[in-house]
Order: C-alpha cells, then sequence, then structure tokens
C-alpha cells in the first residue's frame, strides 16, 4: 500500500532532509560541521548579488549560526576539494563526485563561446588549455593579458560584454575542461584546468554516492546512470517531493528524471507516498527521517535549498514567493533582497534585508508577517536578525517602518 502523510509530516521530512528541523548546535562551528550541512544539501547557488552576503554563505548561516566563512573557502580552494563549481540548480558549488555526471546533462548553450566562429573558438581554447597547464590559475583579465590578447571593448555584445577569452573560458568551463581554483576578493574567479583539482575516476572505481550495492547503475548506459546518481541526490536532498522537484535540483531535464524515479523506486531508494493537501505523485526517499517536532529557525536566502522550487514551496508551506530584485522598485511588493523566516515548521514572515557595511548595521527595510503567523514570531525574528549581525559583523539593527510586521519588531530589536 502507498503511504499516507499529513502536510505537517511532510514539512518535517523536507526540513530534516535539509538539516533545518532543530536548533543549531551550541559552541564553535568546526569544519567537520560545515562539510556535514554541505553533503546534506548536496549544493549550494552562487549569486553574485552582495546586498547582504554572497548567496552560497547563506544557507550555511541558516542552519550552523554564526560560522567562519573561510571555511568555505578552504573546502573549495585547496586540496583535497570538498567542493567545487559548475552548473548545476544555477551556477553553484557542488560535491565533487557529481560533477562528472553534471558535465553528461548540462547543456548551457547560452553560456560562452557557442555561438563564435568554430574556428576561431578552438584557436583560443587551444591557446588557453596550453597557458592554464603551464601557469598558476588566472582570472579571465589576467589571462588575457598572459595572452597578448586585445580586441576593441564592444558594447552591445550579448554576454556583459565579455571579451573572447572570457566566452571561451566559460565554453571550456561548461565542457568542464576548466574549472575555478578559487575566487579572487571581487569575486572572479581563478580559472585552472579542471584535471588539476580533480582527480580522474577510475572505471573500476565505485559511485561515491551510492556504493558498490545498490544496483543503480546496473545495465545502464552512462547518461542514465549518472542521471540515477543525481535524481537520488536530489530526492536525499529534499526528503519528499515531485519528479519535478527533483530534476529542478541539479537543474536535469524533468523527460528524463522520470525514468530515473521508476528506476530508484525498483531498487527500494525511492517510495511513492500520498500527502494530504498536495496532490500530486509524490516520491519519498530512504533515507528521509520524520523527526516528531520541527523546532529550527532560520533566516533563508532567496537562493536556499528549500525555496529553490516555488510550487513546491508553494504547496508545501502555504508560502508564494518571489524575488524581485529585478522588479522595478515601484512594483515590488515586499522588497528588493527578501528573505523567508523559517520558525518551528511554517514559514512565518519575510524580511528585505539590507548590510550597510559603512555604518555598521543591519537594515531591516521592510519586514512582513504570514496571515497565520504565531504570536511570537517578532520575538523570534529580532533574535535571528540579532544572530546574524553578530556574523556579518554589524553593530546595530535598525528596523523601518515598512511592513505589518516592522513595529512590533523595532520593539523587539530595541531590547537586545
Amino acid at each position: 500500500m502507498t503511504a499516507s502523510l499529513s502536510l505537517s509530516q511532510a514539512r518535517r521530512i523536507a526540513l530534516a532532509a535539509q538539516g533545518l528541523e532543530k536548533e543549531r548546535p551550541a559552541g564553535p562551528v568546526t569544519p567537520r560541521a560545515v562539510g556535514r550541512i554541505f553533503a546534506r544539501m548536496q549544493l549550494v547557488q552562487i549569486d553574485s548579488v552582495n546586498v547582504l552576503s554572497r548567496s552560497h554563505y547563506l544557507p550555511f548561516f541558516s542552519r550552523l549560526g554564526n560560522y567562519d566563512r573561510s571555511i568555505l573557502h578552504a573546502m573549495a580552494g585547496r586540496s583535497p576539494r570538498r567542493m567545487m563549481e559548475y552548473w548545476a540548480h544555477e551556477a553553484s558549488y557542488i560535491r565533487p563526485q557529481h560533477f562528472q555526471d553534471l558535465v553528461l546533462w548540462q547543456n548551457r548553450t547560452w553560456v560562452g563561446a557557442h555561438n563564435m566562429d568554430p574556428d576561431v573558438r578552438e584557436v583560443m581554447a587551444r591557446r588557453i588549455l596550453a597557458a592554464l597547464a603551464a601557469v598558476r590559475p588566472m582570472t579571465a583579465t589576467e589571462l588575457t593579458a598572459h595572452l597578448g590578447h586585445e580586441e576593441d571593448k564592444q558594447l552591445d555584445n550579448w554576454g556583459w560584454n565579455w571579451n573572447i577569452v572570457k566566452r571561451v573560458l566559460e565554453h571550456l568551463f561548461e565542457q568542464g575542461l576548466v574549472t575555478a581554483a578559487s575566487r579572487t576578493e571581487q569575486f572572479e574567479r581563478r580559472y585552472t584546468l579542471t584535471s588539476r583539482i580533480l582527480p580522474q575516476p577510475s572505471a573500476t572505481d565505485a559511485s561515491p554516492e551510492t556504493g558498490p550495492d545498490t544496483g543503480l547503475d546496473a545495465g545502464l548506459d552512462a547518461a542514465s546512470a549518472a542521471m540515477d546518481r543525481l535524481i537520488d541526490a536530489a530526492a536525499e536532498a529534499h526528503g519528499i517531493g515531485t519528479v519535478r522537484c527533483f530534476a529542478d535540483y541539479f537543474r536535469t531535464p524533468a523527460k528524463a528524471a522520470a525514468p530515473a524515479v521508476r528506476r530508484l523506486i525498483d531498487t527500494g531508494r525511492l517510495e511513492a507516498v500520498t500527502v494530504r493537501g498536495w496532490d500530486r505523485p509524490l516520491y519519498r526517499h530512504a533515507s528521509a527521517r520524520l523527526p516528531r517536532a520541527a523546532t529550527g529557525r532560520a533566516l533563508l536566502s532567496p537562493f536556499d535549498p528549500l525555496v529553490f522550487e516555488r510550487r513546491r514551496l508553494e504547496e508545501l508551506f502555504g508560502f508564494h514567493y518571489r524575488i524581485e530584485i529585478y522588479t522595478p522598485a515601484a512594483k515590488r511588493r515586499f522588497g528588493y533582497y527578501v528573505l523567508p523566516f523559517l520558525l518551528r515548521e511554517g514559514i512565518v514572515a519575510r524580511v528585505d534585508l539590507k548590510a550597510d557595511r559603512a555604518a555598521g548595521q543591519l537594515l531591516v527595510r521592510a519586514a512582513h508577517g504570514e496571515p497565520d503567523a504565531p504570536a511570537d514570531t517578532a520575538v523570534e525574528l529580532a533574535a535571528e536578525l540579532r544572530l546574524m549581525a553578530d556574523w556579518l559583523g554589524l553593530g546595530d539593527v535598525v528596523v523601518s517602518p515598512e511592513g505589518d510586521l516592522a513595529m512590533a519588531l523595532a520593539e523587539e530589536t530595541a531590547r537586545f
């Protein structure tokens, strides 16, 4: 029989899968703890917006609290690497064991040099690969100078007016031949050959994700086996969801994800379930836990894995969410950089935040509660904002009067 779950149970499964179901650990956050959380999330999305903090730092704060961001720099920039950059949900830090599988399924033809003259592209690609084999990791600007490449600056090209070197670098990045060894203070990639930071797998190596005894690879071509591993990882990160949820996690095609889900059911990695109030075919991962209660509290990045799939977020938590960065200011409903606030098993509020680093202030430019927000929402949110301000090295939390939660929140933040 198909297992039947309540919506509350489904929420708790989803939160536990993401490491958001309970209070944060007490004491200093260790590199081991950060690594465990990353292994649970499987990836974190990268985004250039820095109005509050770089987006890939925030999911770790949501789950661990005040941690040292240099731990992530070490995980991504030193051998043996625990995380590396590639295309996944979008540009993301991924677990290295997913890299070869993602190369088979990512097809970002709008990126880089796909529309460039093939002869020009191939000549430049050979020059770049030869240069990166001989020198330290370089930014696109440094590599352009190293190659002695000059071209007139274009003001109307697609691709943020990238020059040929940068476009071909991104093409090689998508192909998996080059990657980011690290990032500069300005968040530019330092490119290097992928083979320099990622050991090439042996044909006899067991999958680090599934091990040798799950049967996921039996009788499958390479692409199908890769899809099974990616959907298995996505389903483990979600705990519970639809085919669309699982496909969206690594941005793999839903059409190819559906047979992978069926194979994972056959091998016992997934089971079909029903959830009252969530009326789509649903699947629960074999590793998913159902805690008795959810007791956590977190501000969630607009790019947090829990909020990746907006339809899932609304069906599971009753929370309608759209990021409004690209919406004209006069048409924004909640603000520019709005973070959902998770309290226990509900998403109960949203706040538009900005780090004013010069003034040493965390600015709450708007605060809105959900219709069913519990009575202690302002109290808990104030404590969370104080924790975030401490993590960001900001002395004050300043609440503007915008939003129905703002007055109560200002009163509570004044107590700190």
